[in-house]
């Protein structure tokens, strides 16, 4: 059953059959993609925050439980992000094949997955202050959508500067593959951007679809 925000969810593990699903299809994909990496280093640094999240849901699943459609977006954009640490962001594929085909000057996945970020992690960011609210954000309006738009962008920009600390305190010349400017200067901005825009969509389409 995909559950949303709207609806009372429980902590069910042992019952939610569509939650087991996306825990052995991220788990199996993480591990595929954990094997052989184009960057160990790399692909250590991008997963660092990744563990720390993914513990986070397991940690506080009894207590603060999400809706399906949450877990299935988060899923969706951790499987991405899994492909960019494994190939590194600059190298992968997808954006190898998308740089052919729209005749871009570099490899654009890692934008692509900072505008999904906002895209599709804004709504579960929402779930998280509707049901940390007790409902009074949902008597708010937009307040909730605001609010979620603030934490993506805050949550973007905080991952650049995350990236600029981790690469340079740890090994600056392997580190400039984890920041994947790909010469561009003004990539964290263009990064955040994306993020921010994604945020706006996903809120938008959210109250559309609340009817509101």
């Amino acid at each position: 059953m995909l559950t949303s925000a709207r609806d009372v969810v429980t902590a069910d593990f042992a019952r939610n059959r569509l939650l087991q699903g996306l825990t052995a299809a991220y788990a199996l994909w993480w591990l595929a993609l954990a094997i052989a990496p184009y960057d160990r280093f790399d692909w250590f640094l991008e997963n660092l925050l990744v563990v720390f999240f993914v513990g986070l849901l397991a940690v506080t699943y009894r207590a603060f439980p999400l809706s399906n459609l949450s877990y299935l977006l988060i899923t969706i954009f951790l499987a991405l992000h899994a492909v960019g640490a494994h190939y590194t962001y600059s190298k992968a594929p997808v954006g190898g094949w998308m740089t052919e085909a729209f005749g871009w000057e570099r490899n654009h996945y890692d934008r692509v997955v900072h505008f999904l970020f906002g895209l599709l992690c804004s709504y579960p960011l929402r779930e998280t202050l509707l049901r940390g609210s007790g409902g009074a954000l949902a008597a708010g309006g937009w307040r909730a959508g605001l609010l979620a738009f603030a934490v993506v962008l805050a949550f973007s920009s905080g991952y650049e500067m995350l990236e600029w600390g981790a690469a340079m305190l740890l090994d600056p010349e392997a580190g400039m593959a984890f920041l994947g400017t790909q010469g561009d200067v003004f990539d964290a901005q263009k990064d955040t951007t994306l993020a921010a825009l994604g945020a706006v969509l996903a809120i938008v389409l959210s109250r559309l679809a609340e009817g509101h």
